[in-house]
């Protein structure tokens, strides 16, 4: 089946919404004056104000502050003084990111009415740079947890069917980018946080390198694997936010974006992705992105990596010990203030021996240097499905909620390697389906290279929520 199959009738560009421009479009017109900040920053609002009452993309929204930011900018901006691509557009933080002066909830009753007094580190370089904050997002309590009755906040809906869910902890981030809330956001991946919910809404999720974006000021999960991310609706966008999120960084993660693909060499697990459940139109889905990257001129190599089968399970381990060991006093002290579905997660964690843990990472370890040895000459990129399944619907997750899902996301999770999931189609029921691409450590300019062709090729980035 051809990838143009999946596709409906585009929108004409001259009739895209403010809500819906790319961050590049926006700031190209910023930059010439031919945009205001504060009428993209309304625009955004108006979205927000419209959508929020059944979308709960927010737990707390910052509008009277970032008009001020958007009148400052354009004040900056008439002054001849332009930041860069992020200046006047708005964007919003997942609510672990500490954020001065507004509450930072964690999506728990535990932390409910905290208000730090500093900003994380990705929060400053992106306000440093311009861009303007609407607000702090929903996720799942403390990374961890899953939608249950006795949440403090409501949980984010997928904008595609607000009967499904947006994926996992970063949901609500997902859920703002995808239904143009806002035209960016952060998110964390742990153990997929980042591309889930970015596969789940139709959008461009990134887990860069581990380290390569600093978690200071990020309330962790399991800080050998915590990532922070950039969440937006195409690929060159999601460039541009790591950029800024990277700091004072040598390397142009755009450069590559537009160059020729041929002769790349892209790895696929095929026997692991056949023994890990997936729908057919997932599968379908996938076998044409294959088709696809292969008339673009890359070279697919099918390559069976060892220790794939038992990554899912390795990193649970990790992640559920080392979660343990951050909340054991808040288990002890305010049980009452945190959810069934994170205590249940926890109590794995303290169920769980040291040699439990250190087998587990032994095993990470086995598996960062199976992977450093198969970027190092065999492969430049692997693929896979970036999630098993369609989103499925709410309440299936809350009856489900220690379900396996984003069985593939969790290799990278472990060995480090940036890993992007984009939009791969759509299912029979309208829902996004998702394409995963990795690469060598350090080699996010190659993975926007080859994830930029394979956009270009099928344009489902240009599909938004009704």
């Amino acid at each position: 089946m051809a990838a143009t199959e999946y596709l409906t009738e585009e929108e004409p560009m001259t009739q895209t919404p403010l809500h819906y421009l790319t961050i590049g479009q926006a700031s190209t017109r910023i930059a010439r004056g031919e945009l205001s900040p504060v009428d993209l920053v309304e625009a955004c609002l108006e979205r927000i104000d419209t959508l929020e009452p059944t979308h709960h993309a927010f737990i707390t929204l910052t509008a009277d502050l970032a008009r001020v930011q958007a009148r400052q900018a354009e004040a900056e901006l008439r002054a001849g003084s332009y930041r860069g691509p992020l200046h006047g557009i708005p964007i919003a933080h997942k609510d672990l990111f500490l954020t001065k002066g507004i509450r930072t909830t964690a999506h728990s009753r535990l932390l409910q009415d905290w208000v730090p007094d500093e900003d994380a580190v990705a929060v400053e370089l992106l306000r440093q740079a311009g861009a303007i904050s609407l607000g702090k997002t929903s996720c799942h309590e403390f990374a961890f947890g899953t939608p249950g009755d006795d949440e403090a906040f409501p949980p984010a809906r997928n904008p595609w069917n607000v009967d499904y869910m947006p994926g996992s902890s970063s949901s609500g981030s997902g859920t703002a980018v995808a239904s143009g809330m806002v035209m960016a956001a952060t998110g964390t991946d742990t153990g997929g946080s980042v591309r889930h919910p970015a596969a789940a809404c139709g959008i461009v999720g990134l887990k860069p390198t581990y380290g390569r974006i600093s978690l200071q000021g990020v309330i962790p999960l399991a800080p050998s694997m915590d990532h922070v991310g950039p969440m937006t609706r195409n690929v060159a966008d999601n460039a541009l936010l790591l950029q800024v999120l990277c700091g004072s960084q040598p390397d142009d993660f755009s450069a590559r974006i537009g160059q020729p693909v041929q002769g790349l060499r892209v790895g696929v697990p095929a026997s692991f992705i056949a023994a890990v459940e997936h729908t057919p139109e997932v599968v379908q889905a996938f076998n044409v992105a294959q088709d696809v990257l292969r008339a673009l001129g890359m070279h697919l190599i099918e390559i069976d990596p060892p220790g794939l089968a038992s990554s899912f399970e390795t990193g649970n381990l990790i992640i559920a010990y080392e979660a343990h060991q951050y909340h054991a006093a808040n288990l002890l002290h305010s049980p009452e203030k945190l959810g069934g579905p994170l205590k249940i997660r926890l109590a794995r964690g303290a169920a769980l021996s040291r040699a439990d843990y250190e087998m587990a990472l032994a095993e990470a370890s086995d598996l960062r240097a199976i992977y450093r040895t198969l970027f190092g000459g065999q492969v430049d990129l692997v693929i896979s499905p970036g999630r098993e399944a369609p989103a499925e619907t709410m309440a299936h997750l809350r009856s489900n909620p220690t379900g396996k899902r984003g069985v593939t996301n969790r290799i990278y999770s472990l060995t480090g390697n940036p890993a992007i999931t984009l939009p791969m189609g759509f299912s029979r029921d309208g829902l996004p389906l998702a394409l995963q691409i990795a690469a060598g450590h350090e080699q996010e300019a190659l993975l926007y290279q080859a994830a930029a062709a394979y956009e270009n090729a099928c344009p489902w980035s240009q599909r938004h929520p009704a």
